[in-house]
């Protein structure tokens, strides 16, 4: 038996039946939000220790370990039906082990904002969310109008910054980026990683309109953003790494704050 409807494709291909009744284990912070808000978190059975939101709800979900240090074992336990997991958190050894006793695995890889409606649309369409999927679809079809609605502004190059020491940024071919690129800013490209090590030069400050520093997974702080802004004398921003690089909920809420953050860089950069 199969199923045809493309919402049911994960990010590998793989089809999966619907199942309402199903078990899961949420290996990704921002989806286990997604599955919460769409009425989900009553069959989630274990999520990551990162799995922070919204907090009430996931309180009562056993912790399985992190994204990447998963506690197999307490996995097998549970006997989920499900295991969500994304290409650039989580491990593909590690999914491998979980796959030889998880009977389905749910792959996602989102990679620019409007991937959200398809991830919605895919884990309401399994798990029996469908009504609630096409809502939350509605509600990001309006942010996102709003976003495009707004009159064009100077194209920018940025730099986004996520480590220090060594210091990392995102790549041109990224979630973050692609979010970036809504408001017509771009990345420079610093070599073929995603997420490449860099150091600081003037022929790089002098590419750049402005540093943004994430708070995510690095903890920069406005602290941070003033220190380096004097070493490097153009405008430093601290940004909200949920905001910028959180799919799924986060995605529609981070829509929103993509005119906030406009609007802070122009109010300085000009």
């Amino acid at each position: 038996m199969t199923n045809s409807s493309p919402y049911l494709v994960d990010a590998l291909g793989r089809r999966h039946l619907p199942a309402p009744q199903a078990r899961i284990v949420s290996l990704v912070p921002s989806i286990t939000e997604l599955l919460c808000d769409l009425g989900l978190a009553g069959q989630l059975v274990g999520r990551t220790g990162f799995c922070i939101h919204p907090r009430e709800a996931v309180e009562a979900i056993p912790k399985i370990g992190g994204t990447k240090d998963v506690n197999i074992e307490k996995i097998r336990k549970l006997a989920p039906t499900h295991l969500v997991v994304n290409i650039d958190e989580n491990e593909k050894p590690t999914v491998e082990k979980l796959a030889a006793f998880v009977p389905n695995i749910v792959v996602t890889h989102p990679l620019a904002p409007r991937d959200n409606l398809a991830l919605a649309r895919l884990v309401g369409g399994i798990f029996g969310r469908e009504a609630a999927a096409e809502s939350w679809c509605a509600a990001f079809e309006q942010e996102y109008a709003a976003l495009r609605a707004l009159p064009p502004s100077p194209a920018r190059t940025v730099l986004y910054c996520i480590w220090q020491d060594p210091w990392m940024c995102v790549s041109g071919d990224t979630y973050i980026a692609a979010m970036l690129g809504e408001l017509g800013w771009r990345v420079p490209t610093l070599g073929e990683a995603r997420y490449p090590s860099f150091a600081w030069s003037d022929g790089l400050v002098g590419q750049l309109d402005a540093v943004l520093l994430s708070t995510e997974p690095y903890r920069f702080t406005e602290a941070h953003a003033d220190a380096l802004e004097k070493q490097l004398g153009i405008p430093v921003f601290l940004v909200d790494g949920e905001m910028m690089s959180w799919y799924g909920s986060r995605a529609l809420a981070g829509l929103r704050y993509l005119r906030e953050l406009r609007a802070m860089v122009e109010g300085v950069a000009g």
